[in-house]
């Protein structure tokens, strides 16, 4: 099984790190609990890693090394922080941090899950109901417009178009649409399109911001545990960046490392770029370089954008409900208009003889 084929969830991941040091601080060895950990892993993806890591250790290689061969799943960040604690001797106490920051990129990616269920429900229900009248209460009713041979109203004659149109070539839009979604696909492999992308995202209302916090927060975050953990500044921000969800900021922070590399400060840097990086992230940055508290100022910030994000969540579904409501009674309005209209002319015209 090669590791394209390997996915081990994070919740996986979380709970490996959080076990081991346990196991560690009980006074296991390695090679033991790794064992251990063998017997409890619930999936076979996570087994068969587990089965090399086990022949790795009892060959006499350190953990982060053979982690490396699996650097696709479990990043740099996860290995990075292995290979310190390995060096300094605090390997526990790093895998209890490892833990800590895993669990909390597991509570943001299930807020943001979370988030998306109400808006999916909506739309599939509008979807729903508009297909019934559409398909089913529509076509019984069209006949009786037919022979009657009255004038129909606009909104009428655009629904029998597309009904029509639905019939005749349906099968066609099904096709185009699944090769539609395929190319879409296919094309976000590409990493010019998928920059374009993340960028587009930036410039959203509502979701632009939520992007940027998300993104705000796994930097503060994933730095301020690297440099915690003894890692140099330039090393640091250039895994950071490889951890970052968004590809815009994955670039501006190996431009930044750039930066430092050259003499700048970090701030600096963020301070030229506020279309990206909030003021106050840049201004708490430059005071914790120049308090020398650079990786605390960075957990402050890290907890202050993740209460942002757990803000707008809570307040998500207040703020797509007024808006998914509207699209879903236009939509709906609009075909029982379109039904109810000419019966209504009908019934007029009978009344009238």
């Amino acid at each position: 099984m090669t590791n394209i084929f390997l996915r081990v969830p994070l919740s996986e991941k979380m709970l490996f790190a959080k076990h081991l040091s346990i196991m560690i601080r009980s006074g296991m060895s390695i090679l033991d609990s790794l064992w251990l950990l063998k017997k409890q892993a619930k999936t076979r993806s996570f087994k068969k890693i587990l089965d090399q890591l086990i022949v790795d250790v009892d060959n006499g290689q350190f953990l982060s090394v053979s982690f490396e061969k699996y650097r696709s799943i479990f990043g740099e960040f996860f290995i990075s922080i292995i290979r310190v604690g390995e060096a300094s001797g605090t390997l526990a106490d790093n895998l209890n941090y490892l833990h800590e920051q895993l669990r909390k990129n597991y509570e943001l990616r299930r807020k943001v899950k979370a988030a998306m269920i109400y808006p999916v429900i909506i739309l599939v229900a509008t979807l729903g109901i508009g297909s019934i009248l559409i398909f089913y209460v529509f076509p019984k009713i069209m006949p009786i417009f037919k022979s009657l041979k009255v004038e129909l109203p606009v909104s009428t004659k655009i629904l029998i178009a597309l009904v029509n149109f639905l019939n005749n070539y349906g099968l066609w839009v099904i096709v185009g649409l699944i090769i539609f979604i395929i190319i879409f696909f296919v094309l976000l492999r590409i990493k010019a399109v998928r920059f374009l992308q993340h960028r587009l995202i930036l410039t959203l209302p509502i979701f632009g911001r939520v992007s940027t916090n998300v993104n705000m927060t796994a930097f503060a975050r994933t730095l301020a545990s690297l440099l915690k953990s003894g890692i140099k500044i330039v090393d640091a921000i250039l895994i950071t960046s490889n951890t970052m969800p968004n590809m815009v900021y994955q670039r501006e922070l190996k431009i930044i490392a750039e930066r430092i590399k050259s003499g700048e400060t970090i701030s600096q840097y963020l301070m030229e770029q506020k279309k990206f990086f909030p003021p106050i992230f840049a201004q708490m940055v430059e005071v914790g370089e120049n308090t020398g508290r650079l990786d605390e100022n960075f957990i402050y910030l890290a907890d202050f954008y993740e209460a942002e994000v757990d803000e707008v969540f809570k307040n998500l579904s207040g703020i797509l409900e007024p808006i998914m409501l509207l699209i879903m009674g236009s939509m709906v309005g609009f075909i029982a208009i379109s039904i109810i209209s000419p019966i209504y002319e009908i019934t007029q015209g009978l009344n009238l003889k």
